[in-house]
């Protein structure tokens, strides 16, 4: 009954304002929380899905660059809450904040949004980031910062030392107090007992409110002498006063081997979306205990079809959602979005169409993502010629073709 009311008086910040410039073409229309993911959602319905699965009911969604999808979907998909019982899941770009500035970083992000705290007078604030893909019970995390009579506790998973340079890591002691906390070192320091593995950060703070809003105000007074971030600037100052814990991303059995992705760059995307199409895979989409929600689309059942000529449609380890629809040819490990379109005689193996994707006759694809409304003429490839892939379109290290958002192929 304690926690209940602990999160009732939690305000909850999603930092959803990104470029998400390694993800390029697919971020060249859309922030990076609004870049689909899984077929059927969107990167941000993740952390959205969290908080409702958590009791988290009064939610803000930073947004900032190239906002206009990712508003449209949380006002669209994530509308449910009634704001008559002070529930709501609301998008609050940086114009309607009391500076009228662009963000310049994370903290900056929430100090414009100063005016929301206080007139939610909130116990506690939870920040989250909406560019990753993972599933956690942020009551939990609630809990240990009650019970640490914490002034932050930040969410920490554990992660190899050779990754060190991709995030920020903590150093804790034995009652997990946050000892030190450095920016992508070239090599963090090891969890003791745990060679080889570091303590990263999530991006997952809960703040007592007055500490969060008096650091702030110290931050902004600093002027361009910080840039205004959290990792790098308010919370290693933080640490040198004491009162900030790590809370480690567990299940109930203690296992800290759980899905977490920062899915940043294209091959990183594309391997977890892929990872979906396994028997067993990784992430369980599947799993009722904690669905994932999202905009509703009233489209039809997927449908796959015999061709002119009699052959059959078939489709091997995929995802498939609905108004799909495959017409005598061959998937195999993709993932086929709303509306897509797959016709006779075409061969797509390791492709992510996004919504509304179309494929012409005797088109041949693979190791590819194909961004919404593409139309591919017949007898195209993709996927097959590095030169000509490389003239055309985005290829990632790993040989991921990228195709932009309507790409005229005409």
């Amino acid at each position: 009954m304690l926690i209940t009311q602990e999160l009732k008086n939690t305000l909850t910040f999603i930092l959803a304002g990104g470029k998400g410039e390694r993800l390029q073409p697919l971020t060249r229309v859309r922030a990076k929380p609004a870049v689909p993911f899984g077929g059927a959602y969107r990167i941000i319905d993740f952390t959205l899905s969290n908080c409702i699965h958590s009791g988290l009911r009064r939610i803000f969604v930073l947004t900032q660059y190239q906002a206009r999808s990712l508003e449209e979907h949380i006002r669209y998909g994530w509308n449910f809450l009634p704001r008559r019982l002070d529930q709501f899941i609301v998008s609050r770009p940086p114009q309607h904040g009391e500076f009228n500035a662009w963000y310049r970083g994370t903290a900056d992000a929430i100090f414009n949004n100063l005016d929301a705290i206080r007139a939610e007078r909130p116990d506690h604030v939870l920040i989250l980031s909406g560019d990753h893909i993972y599933r956690m019970d942020y009551g939990r995390m609630l809990q240990d910062h009650l019970a640490n009579g914490a002034v932050l506790t930040i969410g920490a998973v554990r992660i190899g030392q050779e990754e060190s340079r991709r995030f920020g890591v903590l150093e804790v002691d034995a009652r997990n107090e946050v000892q030190s906390f450095v920016e992508k070192p070239e090599q963090g320091p090891e969890i003791p007992g745990q060679p080889g593995q570091c303590l990263g950060s999530m991006g997952i703070y809960i703040f007592r409110t007055e500490e969060l809003v008096r650091r702030l105000e110290e931050d902004h007074v600093l002027g361009d002498e910080s840039s205004h971030d959290f990792g790098k600037d308010v919370i290693p100052r933080m640490i040198r006063e004491g009162g900030v814990y790590a809370h480690h991303f567990v299940d109930d059995s203690g296992d800290q081997n759980l899905y977490w992705r920062d899915v940043g760059t294209i091959d990183s995307y594309f391997e977890s979306n892929l990872d979906l199409c396994s028997a067993s895979p990784s992430f369980n989409l599947y799993d009722e205990s904690w669905p994932t929600y999202t905009q509703w689309h009233n489209d039809p059942p997927a449908k796959t079809l015999f061709d002119e000529d009699g052959r059959r449609a078939e489709v091997v380890d995929s995802l498939v959602c609905p108004g799909v629809i495959v017409s005598g040819a061959r998937v195999s490990r993709s993932i086929l979005s709303n509306r897509s379109f797959v016709d006779e005689g075409s061969v797509l193996d390791e492709v992510i169409l996004f919504r509304g994707v179309r494929v012409g006759k005797n088109v041949r694809i693979r190791r590819a993502i194909i961004d919404k409304w593409t139309k591919i003429p017949d007898g195209v490839q993709i996927g097959y010629d590095p030169v000509e892939d490389r003239r055309r379109f985005t290829v990632s290290e790993s040989g991921v073709v990228v195709v932009p958002h309507k790409y005229p192929f005409d």
